[in-house]
């Protein structure tokens, strides 16, 4: 009779563990932080950051020569009392409140004509849009020459109706702030017109039927469907347009630098005086906070009162 031993069992090696997964929404939000970081850096590094440093200096009495000494709000008491800075703020009022209008409506009214068909329709578009892309420094030397009194095409084409400023468009304090005007209007409505024609295009065509069986007429089509259906268009540009104005410098600084006798100084070329040729980098810098908070402030008041106007279909 014959035994056999038991062998013992062989000893098998433990599993690895594993290590817990990340969820599917953990995953996704490490992934797109992942992409936002260098986007961030950068913000940070050339907004922020300089932002952060202008506050600063808005505090003390910094003019490039000595060290900065802390100084408090004198500089923003000084704001209250300085006739340049009332001066500089009401031309900055006037250009936004001239400016902005005329360029909401202006880019409205090529992009109803431009949505037609017609022959040359794409030639428009593209002369319209031109400026937009044009710097806007070679734009204002553009219009220096045009405004010429004595070579300028449009001063001839003007004096020709009667219309001949003493001392020339630009040099004349009543009509310098009028050129610039002119100048900002016709650099950026391509850009405004093109935001309204992409607007114009999604509104359903169904819309204009149904209002057309209705008996409703071209305005009635304009001021029910149009108007409306564009509400979200009209908030972007009305914001897009408003903030432009209050920081409007380049062509100021090309075609009149601030004259004549300040007259088309905004609060833009102020800071610029007071920064970079008074070396007053404090007191620049006070107003450049000031314009901050009032281009915030008239942006979520112009933001609150057009959303309460926006449609949805």
């Amino acid at each position: 009779m014959t035994t056999t031993a038991e062998r013992p069992a062989a000893q098998l090696p433990p599993p690895p563990r594993r290590r817990p997964a990340l969820r599917v929404s953990a995953r996704r939000s490490l992934t797109a932080w992942l992409f936002l970081t260098p986007t961030l850096l950068i913000l940070v590094a050339f907004t922020v950051y300089p932002m952060v440093q202008a506050l600063y200096l808005s505090f003390t009495d910094y003019n490039l020569i000595r060290a900065a000494e802390w100084v408090g709000l004198d500089n923003y008491t000084e704001l209250l009392s300085d006739g340049s800075f009332w001066n500089a703020f009401g031309n900055t009022v006037l250009y936004a409140l001239v400016v902005t209008p005329v360029t909401v409506v202006l880019a409205l009214a090529f992009a109803l004509m431009l949505n037609q068909a017609f022959r040359g329709r794409a030639f428009a578009r593209t002369a319209i849009f031109l400026p937009f892309i044009v710097s806007l420094g070679i734009i204002a030397i553009a219009w220096a020459f045009l405004l010429d009194p004595n070579i300028g095409l449009i001063s001839h084409w003007l004096s020709l109706v009667g219309i001949v400023p003493e001392q020339g468009w630009l040099s004349d304090p009543r009509y310098a702030m009028a050129a610039v005007m002119i100048v900002g209007v016709w650099k950026n409505v391509g850009f405004y017109m093109v935001i309204y024609l992409a607007g114009l295009q999604s509104i359903p065509v169904d819309m204009y039927e149904a209002a057309r069986l209705d008996g409703a007429g071209v305005l009635q089509r304009f001021r029910n469907v149009t108007l409306p259906l564009l509400s979200n268009q009209t908030l972007l540009v009305s914001v897009l347009a408003l903030i432009a104005t209050l920081q409007a410098f380049d062509q100021i600084y090309v075609m009149t630098r601030g004259g004549p006798f300040f007259r088309t100084e905004t609060l833009v070329m102020l800071v610029y005086r007071e920064g970079f040729q008074e070396l007053r980098f404090g007191y620049a810098s006070a107003i450049s906070f000031v314009l901050v908070i009032f281009v915030f402030i008239l942006s979520m008041v112009q933001f609150g009162y057009l959303r309460r106007k926006q449609v949805t279909y």
